[in-house]
C-alpha cells in the first residue's frame, strides 16, 4: 500500500517519489497529544510541519487573555509560524494540537537550503505557497461575505465531528463569533 503522504503530495503537488525521499530524509516524525504546543507564541522557531493525521489549530492570546482562533489545520495540512521564520522574528501564533497528532516536522532554512539545487523542490515549495494562499484568500472571502451560519455550516463539512472534537469557545472564535451566538446558531439549525 502506497504511503497516503506521499499520495496526496503527488496528487495535489506533484512530487516525484525520488522528492519525497528527499523530504522524508529532511524531516523527523513526530507525535504530539492532545493539548500539546509545537510552536509557542513569542518563541522562535525555524520548523514547519506536515500535519499527517489529527487536529491542531494556530491561535493568539491577546493582553486581556481573549484567545483568537486564526486557523483550524486537518489531515495533510502545512503547520507552522510561516511568516515569523521569513521575517526572523517571534512567533505571533502558538500552534496547538486539539486531537493527538502525527507530524513530519521539517528545518525550513534546511529546506529552503534544498530549494536552491534542487528544481523539483523548489517548485514544490512555489506549489505550497499557491496553495496556502488560494487557502486564506477564500477563508478571508468567506469571512467577509458569508455570515456566521454559513461559515459555520462550511466548517461543519470541512471537519463533520468538529462539535464533539473541541470545545465551543475554539469554534466561536475561528467562526469570529461568541460562544452565546454560536449556541444560538446550533439551535436555530436544528429546527
Amino acid at each position: 500500500m502506497e504511503d497516503p503522504n506521499f499520495e496526496f503530495l503527488r496528487s495535489k503537488f506533484h512530487v516525484s517519489r525520488e522528492a519525497f525521499e528527499i523530504l522524508k530524509s529532511l524531516s523527523s516524525f513526530k507525535k504530539i497529544k492532545q493539548g500539546e504546543i509545537f510552536v509557542e507564541q513569542g518563541s522562535k522557531s525555524n520548523n514547519i510541519a506536515f500535519l499527517s493525521s489529527g487536529l491542531m489549530r494556530a491561535y493568539l492570546v491577546l493582553e486581556s487573555g481573549k484567545e483568537i482562533t486564526k486557523n483550524l489545520f486537518t489531515n495533510f495540512s502545512f503547520v507552522g509560524p510561516f511568516s515569523s521564520i521569513l521575517k526572523n522574528e517571534v512567533s505571533l501564533l502558538t500552534h496547538e494540537a486539539l486531537t493527538d497528532s502525527v507530524l513530519y516536522v521539517i528545518n525550513f532554512k534546511g529546506f529552503i537550503e534544498h530549494t536552491k539545487t534542487n528544481i523539483e523542490l523548489s517548485n514544490l515549495y512555489n506549489r505550497i505557497l499557491e496553495h496556502v494562499f488560494i487557502l486564506y484568500e477564500k477563508k478571508y472571502l468567506n469571512h467577509m461575505s458569508l455570515n456566521a451560519t454559513e461559515r459555520y455550516e462550511i466548517l461543519k463539512r470541512q471537519i463533520p465531528n468538529i462539535d464533539h472534537t473541541i470545545p465551543q469557545y475554539q469554534i466561536a472564535s475561528y467562526l469570529n463569533i461568541t460562544a452565546v451566538q454560536l449556541s444560538r446558531i446550533k439551535k436555530d439549525l436544528q429546527h
